[in-house]
């Protein structure tokens, strides 16, 4: 049986949609491919990185990607995870999925904080609103 495609979109394809990309592999891969892209490119967070890490998943090795990148095209479902991307998705062929779930951006949550511990706050509340959303979509059958 084929797997259904699922890509994450987000604004720059640094934090969000590579913490759910990550997510989405270890949760949904039995289903989908799953892939995250940007509508631009910002590389990857490195504060992302660190909390996905705490949880025994590596997303160290993901690209930050634009959409006009990636190899695959053609998705089943597009899920936007910012409001950026749900606003500038591009257009994709009718038979895909589009589905919004907007999070807080951590960066910007993280913008004042003094310490790095106090920006990882604000990442690994984002991180689980993530991993509860991908949670959710496993067990939906959407």
């Amino acid at each position: 049986m084929r797997k259904e495609r699922i890509l994450f979109l987000c604004t720059g394809n640094s934090c969000r949609s590579q913490m759910a990309e990550g997510f989405g592999k270890k949760y949904l891969s039995d289903r989908f491919n799953v892939y995250s892209a940007g509508i631009e490119k910002h590389g990857l967070n490195e504060f992302a990185v660190s909390v996905m890490k705490e949880i025994g998943i590596d997303i160290s090795g993901q690209t930050s990607t634009k959409l006009d990148d990636l190899d695959e095209k053609e998705f089943e479902y597009v899920v936007t995870v910012c409001g950026d991307a749900d606003r500038n998705c591009p257009f994709f062929p009718a038979k895909t999925k589009r589905i919004h779930k907007g999070f807080d951006d951590p960066p910007k949550l993280a913008a004042d904080s003094k310490t790095r511990e106090e920006k990882l706050v604000h990442y690994r509340r984002i991180r689980d609103e993530i991993k509860a959303y991908i949670l959710s979509l496993q067990t939906s059958g959407f």
